[in-house]
């Protein structure tokens, strides 16, 4: 199932702040989660993972269960604002789908378009991915980087090198509960939102293999209770015509990562 949106409301290789990595800017709380045009269509294909691949797509080690339950509790007072309503023992999602309450991380994968990781210390100097809720991977498997500190989870990231290790630890070592951050990325895609790959698949293709962009909104915040990193991301997936002009042009200087296939 593609779900394309109708046009990609950021274009990170146009900006010089986030053109380089990692990219990161200062997040408006209020601006974190989004429902946008394509919710619809989107939550219907979250629907069928978490139904038909729910071991593909959710995963929680024992330390990352409190983070779990505190980032639900976070994101509920943010639902009504979001369009959604209130019902015995769950929610009515903006598109009439009602979702009942049960594991903290399955249930916002069928609530939110967004993906959510939960990154905590791992006690020799690096965040690990501990829990996520993981529909929508591009070019990555939860089984592989589960329980993996950053450095590992990032194989076979080329741009992903030690000096990078360390800058990126850096600032999750500097996230504040007060001064969430985002970042987003772009890369050449074939469409698929779920598109989990081994880490030892051979990458590469050509331009003409790739005719849409696909780009990730990544959000971290830090839990003021647990003090886990959530890394939430939400999927743009657009047609290379549908770019604005001014899209297209900074497109043609700054080209996209052709080796991701994503």
């Amino acid at each position: 199932m593609i779900v394309l949106h109708p046009a990609l409301p950021f274009a990170p290789w146009a900006d010089p702040r986030t053109r380089r990595l990692p990219g990161v800017m200062p997040l408006d709380i209020d601006d974190w989660l989004r429902v946008d045009e394509v919710y619809a269509e989107q939550m219907a294909l979250r629907d069928a993972l978490i139904a038909e691949r729910p071991a593909e797509v959710h995963a929680v080690l024992p330390q990352a269960e409190a983070a779990a339950a505190e980032l639900l509790a976070l994101v509920r007072p943010r639902l009504t604002g979001l369009g959604f309503a209130a019902v015995a023992g769950g929610w009515r999602r903006p598109d009439g789908v009602v979702v009942a309450e049960g594991l903290p991380l399955l249930t916002l994968g069928r609530l939110l378009q967004e993906d959510f990781c939960l990154m905590q210390p791992d006690g020799a100097g690096e965040h690990a991915l501990t829990g996520a809720i993981l529909c929508f991977p591009a070019g990555w498997t939860l089984a592989e980087k589960l329980g993996r500190p950053l450095m590992r989870v990032h194989r076979p990231v080329a741009a992903y090198d030690d000096d990078m290790g360390r800058r990126v630890q850096r600032l999750m070592d500097a996230i504040r509960p007060e001064s969430p951050m985002w970042r987003m990325n772009a890369n050449a895609s074939r469409a698929p939102l779920f598109n989990p790959q081994p880490e030892d698949q051979v990458r590469g293709a050509t331009r003409a293999d790739f005719p849409y962009v696909r780009c990730e909104r990544q959000c971290l915040i830090r839990l003021p209770i647990s003090r886990a990193v959530v890394f939430s991301i939400h999927s743009y997936v657009v047609r290379r015509e549908d770019l604005t002009p001014e899209q297209t042009v900074a497109l043609m200087e700054h080209p996209l990562n052709h080796t991701v296939q994503a």
